[in-house]
């Protein structure tokens, strides 16, 4: 399986975050490749534009005959009656990987730092990477979204280290394994962990097992960074049963101290007590304090950076996007886009914006897009997610995959946070969301989208209308 071997490679799926990052790391590897999908949207479609990597609709004409690999996705299911590609790609004969096969073949010579957790993973893969670029480390990275900093999601470096982001998800159709279970860890950074994905993992058990397993793919000459605060996080380290390095914003060898809040936020990492370093970020919400004490714990504990290279580094790191980035520019009510795909990031979100803007009216753009959100089993996230929103605007829920599980219904959701005493009211149309808005946004609001889609153009509509009608 070694990856110099391949020179084309065909990528089925590859409108996928994922997919599309390690397309660009197999074309930095040297291959050649192509791909397809039934639809690529913002940011990844600008992505494989800037990257000049193009993709074509779902044919069996696209696979190219002197392909020596073929990369399925996970959403590129195998149903004959609709994706002939993916049943010829089968037919070929012809090696077919997932793409954490492909990223654990792709790093197989470096040592590896796998960051793995319920959230915050993305963001503290970026930050190891950034700071590592800054420090001219030439590290190889895989971010699962889009940073601003560093400028890509996706380098094959010259130097020793591989940051992977790791994600517990399925690795395939065909093969139910974690997907960073392939990626032989020599260094592991978990971040919090609490229950999610219940469509694949129905009890917290089932859930923390492929963590457990994780922890024991790490090495005894390698390390493991592990944040204590997440409900499930405790299990696991005890689970590793082996010396490690905690962290997190209250409890564990490292934390942050002397926080001052503030569009740019100042505050203390100190380990057992002892100052280390200072350090200044424009990431919003306590929970990013934490992702940054878990990079200082691991890049300065582990002596990979210095404290002043830190320093000089998180003060040029801007984050990622989908991550609370500000949409507005020229707007005096802002406007963020969480990631809402769970209640523990939508609760982060919510409780970042209202730390940073404590005098203003939190209206809450939402749409129950991942299965979770949708699930009659996990309907008790709404009796407490939202309950510091000051109102919010539900959005139908996404219809993808709701005949594979017990599929709540918009007035479902809209009884649930009536009973919770959330201010709420439904929209099933873009019109829907913009009229709602016209008749009241106030302009000591802060507006916040939660969502993990698209949301039929509303992130980019949202922000674009209250620039123009609350101009500074």
């Amino acid at each position: 399986m070694a990856s110099m071997n391949w020179k084309k490679v065909h990528v089925i799926g590859i409108g996928g975050v994922g997919m599309s990052a390690v397309a660009r790391l197999l074309r930095e590897s040297g291959a050649e490749v192509t791909g397809s999908d039934e639809g690529v949207y913002p940011p990844i479609s600008t992505f494989l534009e800037n990257e000049g990597i193009g993709w074509q609709p779902y044919s069996a004409s696209n696979i190219p005959a002197d392909a020596d690999m073929i990369m399925i996705g996970k959403n590129a299911k195998l149903v004959p009656e609709t994706n002939e590609e993916v049943r010829t790609a089968y037919e070929s004969g012809k090696l077919i990987l997932s793409f954490p096969e492909v990223l654990g073949a792709l790093s197989q010579n470096k040592d590896t730092v796998v960051v793995a957790g319920s959230y915050g993973k993305s963001t503290t893969a970026a930050i190891l990477s950034h700071c590592l670029v800054h420090a001219s480390k030439a590290p190889s990275f895989f971010i699962g979204a889009i940073p601003f900093t560093p400028g890509t999601n996706a380098q094959m470096g010259a130097g020793d280290l591989f940051v992977m982001e790791g994600d517990e998800y399925p690795s395939s159709n065909t093969d139910p394994r974690s997907k960073f279970l392939h990626l032989h860890p020599t260094h592991l950074l978990l971040t919090p962990l609490a229950h999610d994905h219940i469509n694949v993992f129905p009890t917290p058990d089932s859930y923390v097992n492929p963590f457990k397993e994780l922890v024991t793919l790490v090495p005894p000459g390698g390390t493991i960074t592990a944040c204590v605060e997440g409900e499930l996080s405790n299990g696991v380290i005890a689970f590793a049963d082996r010396e490690l390095t905690t962290y997190g914003l209250e409890h564990g060898d490292w934390q942050a101290a002397s926080i001052i809040w503030g569009e740019t936020t100042l505050f203390t990492i100190t380990h057992k007590g002892s100052p280390v370093c200072e350090v200044a970020t424009t990431l919003l919400g306590e929970h990013n304090v934490q992702n940054i004490v878990g990079a200082a714990a691991f890049l300065v504990g582990n002596r990979f950076l210095t404290a002043p290279e830190f320093v000089a580094a998180m003060a040029t790191f801007q984050g990622i996007k989908r991550r609370l980035d500000r949409l507005t520019t020229s707007s005096s009510v802002p406007c963020f886009e969480g990631f809402g795909s769970s209640d523990a990031k939508a609760k982060s979100a919510i409780s970042a914006i209202k730390l940073h803007f404590p005098e203003k009216r939190l209206v809450v753009v939402f749409e129950p897009h991942t299965f979770s959100w949708r699930n009659r089993a996990t309907m008790h996230w709404y009796d407490t997610t939202f309950k510091d929103a000051d109102t919010m605007l539900v959005y139908h829920p996404a219809e993808q995959g709701a005949g594979t599980h017990e599929q709540a219904t918009h007035e479902d959701i809209m009884a649930r946070l009536a009973s919770a005493q959330v201010s709420a009211a439904p929209a099933s149309t873009p019109e829907d969301v913009m009229s709602w808005l016209n008749e009241n946004a106030r302009k000591d609001d802060v507006v916040l989208i939660l969502t993990s889609g698209p949301m039929d153009g509303l992130v980019e509509t949202i922000p674009s209308w209250l620039d123009s009608h609350f101009a500074r």
